[in-house]
C-alpha cells in the first residue's frame, strides 16, 4: 500500500488531520492501535469551550483562538455540539466580583461571538440555578461555552476521511517505522496477526500520550520536545438538578470544577489535574480523586455528595507540551509541531485540546502539504462535519439555534418509531440517520432488539461505518448506553456480536 500521509493516532488530532489531508486530494492512510478515541479523546470533559481560566496564566493567544472555534465548531456538528450556559457562584474568599466580571467581559470580547449571548450577573436567591446550591451562595455569574460528544467527534472526523478516500485502519499498531529514500516503510500489525506494508510520503506522529516515544522509535537520538501528562478524571452521579445550566466551581486551592448535565439522568462533575507517571494505557481514577470531587461538590450544593453516589467513573492522561510549570493545572494547553526533514517529512503534533483540534489540523497541513507538492487550499473552517448538514451542507447559526425543529421533522418521518428514540438517534447521527434507517418502514425492520432501545440495525450500521468491533465500543464511545442500560448488558452485546460477524 502507498499513500502521500501516514497518520499514526486515532485521537482527535490524528482523525482531523487525516480528514483535512484527504479533503486536499492526499492520499491518506489512519492507523491506531486501540479503538478511535480510546484514550484521551475519550476522556475530555466534553466542552467546547474558549478555556475561561487560562486568562489566568495569560494564555490570551490560546483563548481567542478556542473561542473563534468554538463557534466554527458549533455550526459544523449541532447534532453532537450545543451550546451551555455556566453559572459561576461567587464564593467568600475568592477574586473580586468586580474583578472576575472584567475577567468575563474580557472574555466575551476576545472572539466574534454571532451564536452565544454574553455572560452577566444573577442573583441566585431568584435564578433556578441557585436552589440546588448551599443559601450562603447568593451572587454568580453567567456565561456561555459549548458541550460535545468528544468519541463521537473523533468518528465524524474518520468518517468524512475516510469518504474522501483515507483508508482507516482501527486495531492496528505501527510497530515498525524506517526511512527508505523519499519515503518511509512502515509496518502496520492487525489485531488479528496479519501485516501490511506502507510506503508513505510523509508521517504524522499523531500518537498522543505516546507521541515522544514513537518519536524516539522512528527518529533515534532525536531531541524532541518533551511531553507531561497530565490525569483528568471524572465522575457520574444521578442528576442533581432539573435546570439546563452547567456550573463552574473555582476551588480555594485554585483548582476548577465543572457540574455538567449529562445523559439526561446524570451530572458529570470534573476534572483533576495531576501530574501521572504511569501506563498511559490503563489510566484509572483513585479514590482520592474522588474524594476530591465529592469534597468540591459537596462545598456549593445544599445535597452533600459522596463516593456511594458515584454511578461511573472515566480518567484519561493529556500529553501536554512541557513549559516548566510548577503546577499541573498552569501547563499549557497549546499545541507544538516538530517536524523532522532529514529525508522523507515527520510531522510531531505535541499537545492540543479538543476545542482547537481544526486549526491544528489545518496547520499542519500548512506545514506539510506544500513539502509534499500541494497547494490546494484549507477547506475545513466552512464545512459540515458528516450528519451535520441538519439545514443544508454550509455550517449555518441556524442549524445550532433550531436543531429542535430537526428533531420534531424525523419524529413526524419516523413515527413508527419511539420519539424518544428518533431524538437519540438524531442527536448521535443528525442527518446520517437516514443511512441508519434506509429501506425501513417499522420496528420490525430494525431486527434484534439485543437490549432496551439497541436493534440490531444500529449495531450493524456502527460496526459496517463507523469501526465499532467491541461492545465497549458500542456502549462507551459511539453511545453512552453503557450508562442507561443494566448491567450485563456488555456480555450480552458481545455475546451477539460473536454470534453475528459482520457480512460484506
Amino acid at each position: 500500500m502507498e499513500c502521500d500521509v501516514l497518520v499514526v493516532g486515532g485521537g482527535i488530532n490524528g482523525a482531523g488531520i487525516a480528514r483535512d489531508a484527504a479533503g486536499r486530494g492526499l492520499s491518506v492512510v489512519l492507523c491506531e492501535k486501540d479503538d478511535l478515541a480510546a484514550h484521551t479523546s475519550s476522556a475530555s470533559t466534553k466542552l467546547i469551550h474558549g478555556g475561561l481560566r487560562y486568562l489566568e496564566y495569560y494564555e490570551f493567544g490560546l483563548v481567542r483562538k478556542a473561542l473563534i472555534e468554538r463557534e466554527v465548531l458549533l455550526r459544523s456538528a449541532p447534532h453532537i455540539m450545543w451550546p451551555l450556559r455556566f453559572v459561576m457562584p461567587h464564593a467568600r474568599g475568592q477574586r473580586p466580583a468586580w474583578l472576575i466580571r472584567a475577567g468575563l467581559f474580557l472574555y466575551d470580547m476576545l472572539a466574534k461571538r454571532e451564536i452565544l449571548p454574553a455572560s452577566h450577573g444573577i442573583d441566585l436567591t431568584r435564578h433556578a440555578a441557585g436552589k440546588p446550591l448551599k443559601p450562603e451562595f447568593k451572587r454568580g455569574f453567567v456565561y456561555s461555552d459549548g458541550w460535545v460528544d468528544d468519541a463521537r467527534l473523533v468518528v465524524l472526523n474518520a468518517i468524512d476521511a475516510a469518504d474522501k478516500g483515507a483508508h482507516v485502519l482501527t486495531q492496528t499498531r505501527c510497530t515498525a517505522l524506517a526511512r527508505e529514500g523519499a519515503s518511509w516503510l512502515a509496518t502496520l500489525q492487525h489485531a488479528g496477526g496479519r501485516q501490511t506494508m506502507v510506503r508513505a510520503r510523509s508521517v504524522v506522529n499523531a500518537a498522543g500520550p505516546w507521541t515522544a516515544e514513537f518519536l524516539q522509535q522512528a527518529a533515534p537520538g532525536g531531541q524532541g520536545r518533551h511531553l507531561r501528562l497530565i490525569k483528568g478524571s471524572h465522575i457520574v452521579v444521578k442528576r442533581l438538578f432539573a435546570h439546563d445550566h452547567a456550573y463552574i466551581f473555582q476551588h480555594p486551592d485554585g483548582r476548577i470544577v465543572f457540574a455538567i448535565p449529562y445523559e439526561h439522568d446524570f451530572t458529570l462533575i470534573g476534572t483533576t489535574d495531576l501530574d501521572y507517571h504511569g501506563d498511559s494505557g490503563k489510566v484509572e481514577i483513585d479514590d482520592e480523586e474522588i474524594r476530591y470531587l465529592c469534597e468540591l461538590s459537596s462545598y456549593y450544593f445544599s445535597k452533600p455528595i459522596v463516593p456511594a453516589d458515584v454511578v461511573w467513573t472515566y480518567a484519561g492522561v493529556r500529553p501536554l507540551v512541557e513549559d516548566a510549570a510548577a503546577d499541573a493545572k498552569a501547563v499549557t494547553r497549546d499545541y507544538r509541531f516538530e517536524l523532522h526533514q532529514e529525508g522523507a517529512p515527520l510531522l510531531s503534533i505535541f499537545g492540543g485540546k479538543i476545542t482547537t483540534f481544526r486549526k491544528l489540523a489545518e496547520e499542519a497541513l500548512d506545514l506539510l502539504a506544500p513539502i509534499l507538492g500541494n497547494a490546494q487550499p484549507a477547506w475545513t473552517e466552512h464545512a459540515c462535519l458528516p450528519g451535520g448538514d441538519v439545514f443544508g451542507s454550509t455550517p449555518q447559526n441556524r442549524s445550532v439555534r433550531e436543531f429542535g425543529q430537526f428533531v420534531q421533522d424525523l419524529q413526524r418521518e419516523y413515527a413508527w418509531l419511539p420519539a424518544a428514540l428518533v431524538a437519540r438517534y438524531a442527536r448521535a447521527y443528525g442527518t446520517r440517520i437516514h443511512l441508519l434507517l434506509a429501506g425501513r418502514k417499522d420496528v420490525a425492520a430494525m431486527g434484534e432488539e439485543i437490549a432496551a432501545g439497541l436493534y440490531a440495525a444500529e449495531v450493524d450500521y456502527l460496526r459496517r461505518h463507523e469501526w465499532a468491533v467491541s461492545a465497549a465500543d458500542i456502549l462507551w464511545r459511539r453511545s453512552k448506553l453503557g450508562l442507561h442500560l443494566p448491567r450485563g448488558t456488555a456480555d450480552t452485546l458481545g455475546a451477539w456480536l460473536l454470534q453475528h460477524p459482520l457480512l460484506p
